[in-house]
């Protein structure tokens, strides 16, 4: 299993992530709030791609996750209530964190998360912020039992949905004790 930046060769699996997760949100069968054709779309992956901050998780040859990271607050962030008071250079943000829903339960959403903090160390951001739709209780379950904070809630019209309960969460890492685990883990 690799993390890597994503290239154009990809766009065409990362949307058939996107794309089953809509079959699925218009089944029933789960709850992420994203609705085909505005969020996320091939735009969102070509758009991330070609600002380098598109990440896909690749397990035996297929991708089975993706996301975005860079250091980009929406104007949706000013609006909520932040546990610390950062400075912009000092914060990276996780956006957009798929993964192939016949591959969930296997860990790829954890290890995506992992490799989003040591990535922000790596760039010397100790605050993370990420966000979901209150509706997506599988990633906010997941965000909580990985340290995150939900800091508030911000009703919004997101990435051309209206109607959002934006979750906005935080973690702030000890750089010390963070930095010592890494090193050990690459040794």
């Amino acid at each position: 299993m690799i993390i890597r930046k994503a290239t154009y060769e990809d766009i065409e699996d990362i949307v058939s992530i996107y794309n089953k997760i809509h079959d699925q949100e218009e089944q029933g069968l789960t709850t992420t709030g994203g609705i085909r054709d505005i969020y996320p779309t091939k735009d969102t992956a070509v758009t991330s791609i070609s600002k380098g901050e598109m990440y896909v998780l690749v397990d035996n040859e297929e991708i089975v996750a993706a996301a975005r990271i860079n250091q980009e607050q929406g104007e949706e962030y000013r609006c909520a209530a932040w546990k610390y008071d950062a400075d912009d250079e000092e914060v990276m943000v996780l956006h957009t964190l798929v993964v192939l829903p016949e591959s969930s339960g296997k860990g790829y959403g954890r290890a995506f998360v992992e490799f989003y903090e040591k990535h922000a160390l790596a760039n010397n951001c100790s605050y993370l912020r990420m966000d979901t739709n209150a509706r997506n209780k599988a990633a906010r379950s997941l965000y909580k039992f990985l340290g995150y904070e939900e800091i508030d809630i911000v009703p919004c019209e997101f990435n051309g949905i209206k109607g959002v309960d934006l979750v906005c969460l935080e973690k702030k890492l000890d750089i010390a004790c963070f930095g010592k685990k890494f090193a050990t883990e690459t040794l």
